[in-house]
């Protein structure tokens, strides 16, 4: 689980992108009402501005939630996100791709409430056959990276996954199978957006509940996109000969993207569990120990 801290702003939108690659991709500008159905919350979620925009609110008899219609195996996934503003303490919104049944795969893009004026938390995780992918955890932070900017995630999960906030890199985490690093990768996955409590953990480990007097909780997603090989009956919607009109389909981090991500990281990082021997008594995870630092970026 990585985390990166963002100071909320009520005007504050996140573009968040998840990139997925495999094949050519088929393109999907965003309406709500044709692309994703709203599962849980009864009346919190809905769907606004003919389509234009969703919201999700949060109450103290519950939160909200929806996915994408499609499953896709690989692909690109765009959305603003307009996290809830103020006091969010204790609330959790959530945007993430999740593939079904008791072993599943699962690439997670949370944030953290804060108190008015701290920092948002940031999680990235990975799940591997419905198991945390331990040696994927990283935690950032940050004081200015919300105020009126764009997020973007994204991954191509044969290779590597990379995540971007504000269009810069945060994270990269390369497919290292072959040091017996779990990675997912195969399972067909949906989009899913979510808003929920969990002040048992979300906010200072805890120590900071919800303020119900502040609900409801609102968050609000718009514009988006797939470009995406979705699957219908277990079938590819791809062409496996169109991928190179993909300039991302084999997109890694440059050398000038690859100076920001360490700039990010060193001003930014406020955990790295590769530096944390008290956690891993027992030796520091295998990508932690890589000697040609070139193959992973955590």
């Amino acid at each position: 689980m990585a985390t990166l801290s963002i100071l909320s702003n009520a005007l504050g939108m996140l573009l968040i992108t998840f990139l997925m690659v495999e094949t050519f991709m088929v393109a999907s500008a965003g309406n709500f009402y044709k692309d994703v159905d709203i599962t849980w919350g009864d009346s919190r979620g809905k769907i606004l501005n003919n389509g234009q925009l969703l919201t999700l609110s949060l109450d103290k008899a519950s939160g909200s939630g929806f996915q994408s219609r499609n499953e896709y195996l690989y692909g690109k996934f765009d959305m603003q996100l307009k996290l809830v503003p103020g006091n969010s303490a204790g609330t959790v919104t959530a945007y993430y791709l999740k593939s079904q049944g008791s072993s599943w795969d699962e690439i997670d893009f949370e944030f953290l409430g804060n108190l008015s004026g701290d920092p948002y938390i940031v999680h990235t995780m990975f799940i591997r056959k419905g198991k945390v992918i331990e040696s994927n955890n990283s935690t950032y932070g940050s004081t200015q990276l919300l105020i009126f900017t764009l997020t973007r995630f994204s991954g191509i999960l044969d290779t590597l996954c990379s995540f971007y906030v504000d269009g810069r890199p945060i994270r990269e985490f390369k497919n290292l199978e072959s040091l017996g690093v779990p990675y997912p990768k195969n399972q067909p996955m949906r989009m899913y957006c979510s808003l929920w409590n969990a002040d048992d953990w979300a906010t200072r480990g805890g120590l900071v509940k919800t303020d119900w007097s502040q609900a409801p909780f609102t968050a609000s997603f718009r514009n988006f996109t797939a470009n995406a090989c979705a699957l219908s009956n277990g079938v590819s919607s791809c062409s496996t000969n169109s991928s190179s009109n993909n300039a991302w389909f084999s997109q890694e981090l440059d050398s000038s993207s690859q100076k920001v991500l360490k700039w990010v990281q060193k001003n930014y990082m406020v955990y790295n569990y590769c530096k944390d021997a008290k956690r891993f008594p027992e030796g520091l995870p295998v990508e932690c120990t890589v000697r040609n630092r070139k193959q992973i970026k955590i």
